[in-house]
């Protein structure tokens, strides 16, 4: 080995080395490493659902007979409902404006008397228009319930069957339980938090100390000291990633039907972008409150809302969609959640990986670049 060679390899390892000290002795690193994905991880584990289950409802009997007190008894029996009784809608009026009720079902006084002349008996449903999925929620969930009851009734008086009979199948996720389609996810979100804000926040720390130009007076090339300063948060990203793995698995009970290589491989490929856009905005910034505030908007935010993980990308409009394409998370969280959910599609994850590294590369290369003016 070369006398150059062998300095170049004794300069990185004391470039790493001094970033492990570092991380050691800044408790902020640590709470955002460690404490934040916690909540986070909590957060969207417990306190975020897209599940409309026991959704407040007022159901109204206008007038009481065994066939509507039986089509009440199939809405209280739901899951899908929490409901409140009454015999007149005015009083619950009040409470769906207010939003202690997402719904009102009516069950008219003619009811009985139109199922029992074969007329079609007519069922009112009113939904808060201010909030269209819950209403839609409502509305579905109700005509289901009217539906399910329907069916057993007929069965009692020996009807005919349907001439076509619909069977609904779910794969991946049969209980249709939003957590196990949000935790996957949110562990990208974590991710781009321990990777962008974490490393954008360090570097630019050392700016104001004046230590980076210290660290530049020296024969330190500009690929030793980039590759120097992300390998440590590097494995700390993947560190925080085993992390909330775990949790999600042993915790709320999430599937996992992957394999250990694939979840690694994204994850891994997925800090790139991460880290090196965290380079980008220190490097520019120099000051760690602009840099927050940067990879906030710039890294967090995205990520949150353009990345298809709480809103469909294909409901957007145009323009966004097209936005959407240099968001790394938008093909890191499809993976993460076929991994748990489906387990290993090869061809589906290495074009998303091929993609997430082009994305890295891109930030890489302008980190690289910047730094090489600060140089010069």
């Amino acid at each position: 080995m070369s006398l150059r060679g062998s300095l170049g390899r004794r300069r990185f390892l004391a470039l790493v080395r001094k970033e492990v000290f570092q991380i050691l002795r800044d408790p902020s690193s640590i709470l955002i490493a460690f404490v934040l994905p916690f909540i986070l991880i909590f957060l969207f584990g417990f306190a975020v659902s897209l599940d409309a289950k026991r959704t407040k409802i007022g159901l109204v009997v206008e007038s009481p007979t065994p066939l509507t007190q039986d089509l009440a008894a199939s809405f209280q029996g739901s899951r899908y409902f929490e409901v409140t009784r009454g015999y007149d809608r005015r009083p619950f009026e009040d409470d769906l404006v207010a939003g202690r009720l997402k719904g009102i079902v009516v069950i008219p006084a003619t009811f009985a008397a139109d199922q029992a002349t074969q007329a079609r008996p007519a069922l009112q449903v009113i939904v808060d228009g201010s909030d269209p999925n819950t209403a839609n929620f409502v509305q579905n969930y109700a005509k289901g319930v009217v539906e399910t009851w329907s069916r057993i009734s007929a069965g009692d008086a020996k009807a005919a069957a349907p001439a076509i009979a619909i069977e609904q199948r779910y794969w991946f996720n049969p209980e249709l339980e939003s957590r196990n389609f949000l935790v996957p996810g949110s562990i990208v979100i974590v991710m781009t938090l321990v990777g962008t804000l974490l490393t954008s926040l360090v570097v630019a720390r050392e700016w104001e100390r004046g230590t980076m130009e210290a660290m530049m007076a020296t024969p330190v090339t500009a690929l030793e000291l980039l590759v120097g300063k992300v390998l440590p948060y590097f494995f700390l990203g993947l560190i925080s990633m085993t992390l909330c793995v775990l949790l999600a698995v042993f915790a709320f009970g999430v599937p996992f039907r992957g394999s250990v290589l694939a979840l690694y491989m994204i994850s891994a490929i997925f800090l790139l972008p991460a880290l090196g856009q965290g380079l980008v905005i220190s490097a520019v910034t120099k000051n760690q409150f602009l840099a927050s505030q940067l990879a906030l908007i710039s890294a967090f935010l995205p990520s949150f809302m353009l990345s298809g993980f709480l809103f469909e990308i294909d409901s957007m409009p145009r323009l966004i969609q097209a936005i959407t394409t240099i968001v790394a998370a938008r093909y890191v969280i499809p993976s993460l959640q076929t991994v748990f959910l489906a387990g290993d599609i090869w061809p589906m994850f290495l074009q998303n990986i091929a993609i997430t590294l082009g994305i890295g590369a891109v930030f890489f290369a302008l980190a690289l670049v910047n730094t090489r003016k600060r140089i010069g």
